[in-house]
């Protein structure tokens, strides 16, 4: 019989992913180099998927300098500029987490997308030098990250600090968190990652 067809089913892919990096002073030396080639890893394969994604950078000094890097916009290309972007990517202060998760939060609502992913790459808790360590910082990323998701961003934290587990679990919730016991495992990692959570 040719009574087959049924019906035609599209699927298209509506996602949306922002990578959050940290450049904290703790990352210096093969933490950060290990961070950019697995990011290099991540361009690459999804340009070839035609996801829609960016990657920003974050340090900070007291919440007088809440430092925000731009290495790929979602509205840039994969280029040679994005490649140096990437190259140059660098350690500087401390791990103040609030202020970037919500500014990102605010690009991310702007984005048309069905699935809003926010990945944040880190290698450590919430902690500057002023008040914001400890429960302070905790907290303060804690809230940013409930701020995320009444937005519909999913946030999902990839560490590599082994003592993560007292306070990840509390920011993110039970599923929301994976901790890498050496960093060197990241490249392939991440790519492994990205799948569970856009499929």
């Amino acid at each position: 019989s040719e009574n087959l067809y049924i019906k035609t089913d599209k699927r298209e892919r509506d996602i949306a992913v922002a990578f959050l990096v940290d450049m904290s002073g703790s990352t210096t030396g093969w933490v950060i180099e290990t961070e950019k080639d697995s990011l290099v890893l991540m361009c690459e394969a999804l340009t070839q998927l035609d996801d829609r994604y960016a990657i920003y950078g974050f340090s900070g000094k007291t919440r007088r300098q809440c430092d925000f890097y731009k290495i790929k916009t979602f509205e840039d290309r994969y280029d040679k500029d994005v490649k140096k972007r990437i190259a140059g990517m660098d350690a500087f202060d401390y791990t103040r987490m609030g202020a970037p998760i919500r500014h990102l939060t605010k690009i991310m609502e702007d984005v048309p997308a069905r699935t809003k992913i926010m990945i944040i790459l880190s290698d450590g808790k919430p902690e500057d030098f002023d008040e914001y360590k400890g429960e302070h910082g905790i907290e303060d990323t804690r809230k940013a990250l409930i701020e995320a998701k009444q937005k519909h961003i999913r946030s999902f934290c990839i560490t590599i600090d082994v003592e993560a587990r007292d306070y990840l679990q509390h920011m993110y919730g039970e599923v929301s968190y994976i901790i890498i016991d050496d960093i060197e495992k990241l490249p392939k990692k991440l790519p492994e990652i990205y799948r569970k959570l856009t499929t």
